[in-house]
């Protein structure tokens, strides 16, 4: 069995307001194994994100963890000095953003961020670093990848610019990658070679990966497991295959139903009605009462279940349930 890198338990994030205090992420919990895509899928306002930033550190003030554990590699991080986490990022973990231009600085060449970073992380001389910031880029796929080091960022395509920050991420050879919508600004065919990229990287260098999407399709090509979030707690944990053809939660099959295939041909396709519940109007039972086609009274008077071990829907009536 593979080594867990990460380990999140009971993780609850809250934001303290003038009428209320706000939990955009509540007792979630999963964990990753060296080599393993962990794809987390939601509609925007499902706690993704918060809790990708939440595992590296950079929660923005006044929002903060208020309960659970991180742990990386079996040691506690979420209790850690600003210092000690600043040692982490980069080093431990690597971050990719959605929108690679504003990733990278636009003042810099190439050469000069990757060497930079590497240097900051790793003990190494400048003549090392920079053979290694060259090896990063022929790694990554990018053509002619010596001439292209002394560019600047703008001089490359967004798909281009997407490779150089994965190279960002990994150069300092981080045993966790956080990729938050690291497809979503590119078009179809540049966003197959970026996820086939991360797939490849993640197995030749044994590295975990939480890949955060709405993208059902990045998550079905991309994840070896999936969780499945809505209004910041998990609907849904499970093996990628399990979950997309046989999913127990309704919010998960409602997600598959809205999803284009292209072997269906033109049909009209099913959506869910209404929206993700404001932070501060989450309805009591469970969030997705009010939008679930199999909501019943128990749904609306008691907090849904939470995905616990061998569980895998967050749900007091599956889909491989009646509804009593």
């Amino acid at each position: 069995m593979a080594e867990r890198v990460l380990r999140v338990a009971d993780l609850t994030v809250e934001i303290p307001t003038r009428h209320a205090v706000l939990r955009p992420v509540d007792q979630v919990g999963f964990d990753i194994a060296a080599g393993e895509v962990l794809g987390v899928v939601g509609e925007s306002g499902a706690g993704k994100s918060m809790t990708g930033n939440a595992v590296i550190g950079l929660l923005d003030p006044p929002a903060r963890i208020t309960g659970g554990q991180i742990t990386l590699h079996g040691e506690r991080i979420d209790n850690l000095p600003a210092d000690q986490m600043r040692r982490i990022r980069g080093n431990e973990i690597g971050m990719v953003f959605q929108d690679p231009l504003t990733s990278l600085n636009p003042l810099l060449t190439v050469r000069e961020q990757l060497t930079e970073t590497i240097l900051q992380h790793l003990p190494v001389s400048k003549a090392e670093a920079e053979a290694r910031a060259l090896a990063g880029l022929e790694e990554v796929g990018i053509p002619a990848a010596a001439r292209r080091l002394d560019a600047y960022p703008h001089q490359f395509s967004g798909g281009m610019r997407q490779r150089v920050v994965i190279a960002l991420a990994l150069c300092a050879e981080p045993s966790l990658i956080i990729a938050d919508e690291p497809t979503t600004a590119l078009d179809v065919s540049v966003q197959a070679q970026i996820i086939a990229l991360l797939k490849r990287l993640c197995r030749e260098r044994g590295t975990a990966v939480m890949l955060i999407t709405h993208d059902m399709g990045v998550i079905a090509e991309a994840a070896d497991r999936v969780a499945v979030m809505y209004a910041g707690r998990l609907a849904e944990l499970g093996d990628v295959r399990d979950v997309l053809t046989n999913p127990a939660h309704p919010y998960t099959a409602g997600l598959m139903a809205s999803t284009p295939l292209a072997a269906q041909g033109h049909h009209r396709l099913n959506q869910i009605p209404g929206t993700m519940p404001r932070l501060d109007a989450i309805p009591d039972g469970c969030a997705f009462n009010p939008r679930c086609p199999r909501v019943a009274d128990k749904c609306r008077k008691e907090p849904r279940p939470r995905v616990e071990e061998g569980d895998r829907a967050s749900c007091w009536f599956p889909l491989q349930e009646a509804v009593a």
